[in-house]
């Protein structure tokens, strides 16, 4: 509860620069700004498709989340394995590709439309700002989170329950020294895995904002649109980028160690935002314009504040606590095996860019 005014209160600035930000291109409207007509305009056709498309990616969405969290049962893929450090490595790399490769690149040419009045749009190169600040701002939520929530929990081990737990060992030992060196050993074991699993919450957390935030805007400029040659390419690669980028999640919800109704809810709450954001856009298909100033500038900022938070977390978060990490700095073969996954999946990701 400590942290909640602080992140209201950045969340609020931030809506009311945007709401000041729109506003002053709210009746700025060039010429070739209107809805584009075209063959592929059929907006009765494009309705079945969106609703296909709620359907496909909630399902799709669900399966990715929810398959790590099932891993348990099976050996190879238990949270310790091997096999378990390169999934997520692939993972990581659909969630990096995203932000560098769909996410980024769409706000670059929101923010620097033609549609868009000259100043100060056209004049300062606002997504590569506003990216930078999310991933400074997301560092700064990152850092302070941990603190708090490890102040919090009091992490660390009792001394004196250890002490007294030992006691009827310590009578029976012969060695009194040896006995202080492995108490003092075992707490300090639990006190950095306590420490490990604080780190694994916050980072789930964080990752889910950032990917709820970017899935409901997908979500809703997919649901505003008509144009069902569109519609069909982005069906195909939503599906494939949200089951992957659920894994990653997913990977993370079950290194956190979450009780089973939170790691429910935060697989429903993965699971149901671009269906959410799909069913907001036909809602508001009549009133949202894609060429329109007020909609180029809050998809296009929105979009720019997700890519810098997703880029930081893959990079920080996920690629380099892993790879620096004990378990691949151990193991040369291992980390090979993680890099090449990393780049499949970022090159999976970034080949969807041809069609979304």
């Amino acid at each position: 509860m400590a942290t909640s005014n602080p992140k209201l209160s950045i969340i609020s600035i931030f809506f009311i620069i945007l709401s000041f930000l729109t506003l002053q291109a709210e009746s700025v409207v060039k010429e070739g700004c209107e809805e584009e007509t075209s063959s592929c305009n059929d907006k009765a056709r494009a309705l079945t498709l969106k609703i296909i498309a709620i359907v496909s990616i909630l399902v799709t969405s669900m399966i990715g989340v929810s398959a790590p969290l099932f891993t348990r049962s099976i050996p190879a893929l238990h949270p310790d394995k091997s096999l378990f450090v390169i999934v997520k490595a692939f993972a990581a790399g659909i969630i990096l590709a995203t932000a560098f490769m769909h996410v980024l690149p769409d706000s670059f040419d929101m923010l620097s439309s033609s549609c868009l009045p000259e100043n100060p749009w056209h004049k300062f190169p606002f997504t590569g700002f506003l990216a930078m600040l999310s991933a400074i701002v997301t560092l700064m939520v990152d850092s302070l989170a941990t603190s708090v929530y490890s102040k919090k929990s009091n992490v660390g081990v009792n001394p004196e329950s250890v002490t007294h737990g030992a006691e009827p060992d310590q009578e029976m030992a012969s060695n009194v020294g040896h006995f202080h060196g492995h108490g003092h050993h075992y707490e300090d074991k639990l006190a950095s895995g306590a420490k490990q699993l604080l780190r694994y919450r916050v980072i789930a957390m964080v990752l889910e904002l950032g990917i709820i935030v970017h899935s409901v805007v997908i979500g809703l400029s997919l649901g505003a649109s008509s144009n069902t040659c569109t519609i069909k390419g982005l069906v195909a690669a939503l599906c494939f980028h949200q089951m992957f980028e659920g894994m990653g999640l997913g990977g993370c919800i079950l290194q956190a160690e979450y009780k089973p109704l939170k790691k429910a809810v935060m697989a429903f709450f993965f699971a149901v935002t671009t269906p959410f954001g799909i069913a907001l856009g036909i809602a508001l298909s009549k009133m949202y314009k894609e060429n329109s100033p007020n909609a180029l500038i809050t998809v296009g900022l929105l979009n720019a504040s997700s890519a810098g938070l997703l880029i930081y977390m893959a990079l920080v978060d996920l690629l380099a606590a892993d790879f620096m990490g004990p378990k691949l700095q151990g193991s040369i073969k291992l980390q090979v095996k993680s890099y090449m996954a990393v780049l499949l999946g970022a090159g999976g990701m970034s080949l969807m860019a041809k069609w979304a």
